[in-house]
């Protein structure tokens, strides 16, 4: 039964992904390739370069979930995702741009003559810049910027050093290497704890274990400390949470640990995330993972910024640390991603008791392509807020 269940979640997924993709395939070539002033040869080889794109786009579901693929492959059917929407984009653009100077030019006097010379200069210009922005994205995901916020808490003993990693989604290029480069930069920042605010596993465990092996050499005074995001929930939540619990990495499953000496320290606390309620489990309870704190501030980490929603009163919370939006990855999706989360990134204040910072996402999902919004290691500097 859950063989069957898996395979037509699945199966409904790649149908609403399909149409999705084949809605963008197929405007890009009605409402761009086709109008552009190129030659008819031109357009046929730009049509068959959006075929294989699209093609590779259906292809990725299987090479992401099953990755039994070379990583040569896998980035090459893990790029049409990014590459067609970005194109959809400007291809939104470029016909409103067009529409603009068609009426313009229905009012001048230009020569036929001079509209095909501003038409064709302005397609080689659209075309350019698609080209330059995949470009441009696919090399800003090989870069992890390193993100210094300093955090005022009000009670706060002494300060402290927090390094946040999130949405790291170990799975298809995000692998061993990857985690292995990663704890090498993580322990050169000399941190007081480490948290990972979910989504660490995109693949099945089988797959995800050598990398995982790896944050077994992330160093810390006090630890490193994980919770779930929705993607665990896709690759079998109770494996994974055993398996990093067994790495020596603290699990926080609404609860709370204490970082620090006795009354000079802080609380800790980490809850599931809302994809528990979808999946009947492993559902989030703040009250449960409140209910052991001390008289001393807490840092409380929730996947989902939007978890701070379901909080009827958060005067007990100092700062909230999240993840899951990826700062939108690739724009303008920043824009979509605000109209189901509060916050998209950074550090937001929420209330007069309560921060919220959200990290971008030390890996990424899906293509890897990031426009506007960084991968990044975020340290956070905790001190006391001034009188």
């Amino acid at each position: 039964l859950n063989i069957y269940n898996s395979f037509m979640s699945f199966m409904i997924f790649f149908l609403v992904y399909f149409v999705a993709f084949f809605l963008q395939t197929y405007t890009i070539k009605k409402r761009f390739i086709n109008k552009l002033n190129f030659s008819l040869k031109t357009r046929k080889y730009l049509g068959f370069a959006l075929y294989l794109t699209f093609f590779g786009a259906l292809l990725y579901p299987m090479a992401r979930y099953f990755p039994l693929v070379p990583n040569w492959l896998y980035f090459l059917l893990s790029l049409p995702i990014g590459v067609i929407f970005l194109t959809f984009i400007i291809t939104i653009f470029h016909n409103i741009i067009s529409i603009g100077f068609k009426k313009a030019f229905k009012k001048s006097k230009i020569s036929s003559q001079r509209r095909n010379f501003f038409k064709k200069t302005f397609d080689i210009g659209a075309t350019s810049l698609i080209l330059a922005t995949n470009l441009k994205a696919i090399d800003n995901a090989r870069h992890i910027e390193l993100e210094v916020v300093d955090v005022e808490i009000k009670n706060l003993k002494k300060p402290y050093k927090i390094i946040q990693l999130s949405d790291i989604h170990i799975g298809g290029l995000i692998d061993k290497k990857f985690i292995e480069d990663l704890v090498k930069k993580v322990n050169i920042l000399d941190g007081d704890l480490v948290v990972i605010t979910g989504d660490l596993v995109d693949t099945k465990l089988e797959f995800a274990k050598p990398a995982l092996d790896e944050l077994k050499n992330i160093k810390s005074k006090y630890g490193t400390y994980f919770i779930v995001g929705n993607h665990e929930y896709f690759h079998g939540v109770t494996p994974i949470i055993d398996y990093v619990n067994n790495l020596g990495i603290k699990v926080l499953e609404n609860e709370s640990v204490y970082i620090g000496d006795e009354n000079i320290g802080f609380n800790l606390a980490g809850v599931y995330d809302n994809f528990g309620f979808k999946y009947g489990s492993y559902i989030p309870d703040i009250n449960k993972a409140l209910e052991n704190c001390k008289n001393s501030p807490t840092v409380l980490l929730a996947h989902q910024p939007k978890f701070i929603n379901s909080i009827s009163n958060t005067s007990n919370i100092d700062l909230i640390l999240c993840g899951h939006t990826h700062g939108g990855q690739i724009f303008p999706f920043n824009f979509l991603v605000k109209l189901d989360q509060p916050y998209v990134k950074g550090l937001n204040i929420h209330n007069e008791t309560t921060q919220v910072y959200v990290n971008k996402g030390t890996g990424f999902w899906g293509p890897p392509m990031r426009l506007g919004a960084s991968s990044e290691i975020t340290i956070l500097n905790l001190k006391e807020a001034k009188a």
